[in-house]
């Protein structure tokens, strides 16, 4: 094993969290830019790209959080995107807006197709789920009411025996 030395070097970089989502996409550049229009990303830095263009990596910030961007195939491993395995996925990414229905509508306006819609929910949130161009889900909310548990449940019970 090889030790590294890691002197000044932040073993995280500064930008980045624990954990960090990277989308696998069948178009890194239509990704990045329908991100753009959807949810206002802001491309950081540069993008790495294969010879053939193919977006091998990317980072887009969302609100306060990054995302890293993958073209399928791009970086040679076997990852895959929704659209490669009929559309299924088995991640939804989740995201709390200041305004849930002016982000929401922004998304439908730049593409995104609605899975679950936007309402109000009994645990205090109003929000809903889209899924975008590429097969990815997201989950849009706004937190508008604080809720204990003892009410969570008792409104849950109340929910689950109305439907």
């Amino acid at each position: 094993m090889t030790s590294h030395s890691q002197g000044s070097v932040t073993p995280i970089p500064e930008h980045l969290h624990t954990v960090t989502p990277r989308l696998v996409v069948h178009d890194g550049d239509a990704a990045i830019s329908f991100y753009k229009a959807a949810f206002g990303a802001e491309q950081l830095g540069e993008l790495f790209a294969a010879p053939d263009g193919a977006v091998i990596h990317a980072e887009i910030r969302i609100g306060d959080s990054a995302v890293m961007i993958t073209a399928e195939g791009g970086d040679g491993g076997p990852a895959r995107s929704p659209q490669a395995l009929g559309d299924v996925t088995s991640v939804v990414m989740a995201t709390y807006w200041e305004d849930v229905d002016t982000a929401w509508e922004r998304a439908i306006a730049a593409g995104a197709e609605i899975v679950y819609p936007l309402d109000d929910h009994f645990y205090g949130e109003r929000g809903g789920r889209l899924r975008d161009p590429f097969g990815h889900e997201w989950m849009l909310s706004q937190r508008i009411e604080l809720v204990s548990m003892e009410e969570i449940q008792r409104r849950a019970a109340d929910y689950f025996s109305s439907s």
